[in-house]
């Protein structure tokens, strides 16, 4: 454990950081899974409406720093393609 105040400090300030990203991440992932579960059900509908409700979260993700702005682009452009296919296919 820490000895001076300020390190103190940042160990807490570094639970709760690591709490918040921690829950901001599964949050992302769990909007991206329920895109590619609908996509692979085959239900176009669901797999829209999850597709346009993932898109601010993978956005917010990207402004809180959790994860790099092109992984976000790279993952909206995936899922978009997935739901593209479904639709054409």
């Amino acid at each position: 454990m820490a000895n001076i105040k300020s390190a103190e400090k940042r160990a807490r300030q570094t639970v709760k950081r690591r709490a918040r990203n921690v829950a901001g991440r599964s949050k992302l992932r769990t909007a991206i899974k329920g895109v590619v579960n609908a996509v692979e059900a085959g239900d176009k509908e669901t797999a829209t409406a999850k597709l346009k409700a993932a898109g601010p979260i993978i956005d917010s993700a990207v402004n809180k720093g959790l994860i790099h702005r092109n992984k976000a682009a790279r993952h909206k452009s995936a899922l978009n393609a997935r739901v593209k296919e479904l639709s054409a296919g």
